[in-house]
């Protein structure tokens, strides 16, 4: 590989320089998905109270960007991470 082509990564956990092909360290693949369960309604709400319900949902989110509506409802990320940094994240990813 050409010096210029080089590939510099870093462990996104603690920052170690990671080499490609050196077989020690791991991408992470995580996918985020919100509840795609319907809202609760309860039975006994009139129809008044659904569409006050439903404008304060909508008010809500009125003055959040596209991207930000869309984070909320899915995401992905890629993480890069050293052999020490996966050992632990592994056994703990919520830590």
């Amino acid at each position: 590989m050409n010096p210029e082509e080089e590939v510099h990564l870093i462990c996104h956990r603690c920052g170690r320089t990671l080499t490609p092909g050196a077989g020690n360290w791991y991408v992470v693949n995580i996918e985020a998905f919100a509840d795609p369960s319907p809202p609760r309604m309860d039975e006994k709400m009139t129809s008044k109270e659904i569409e006050i319900e439903i404008e304060d949902i909508i008010s809500s989110i009125r003055n959040m960007s596209e991207r930000q509506l869309m984070e909320q409802v899915h995401r992905k990320l890629t993480v890069h991470l050293c052999r020490l940094c996966y050992e632990d994240w592994i056994e703990d990813p919520a830590a």
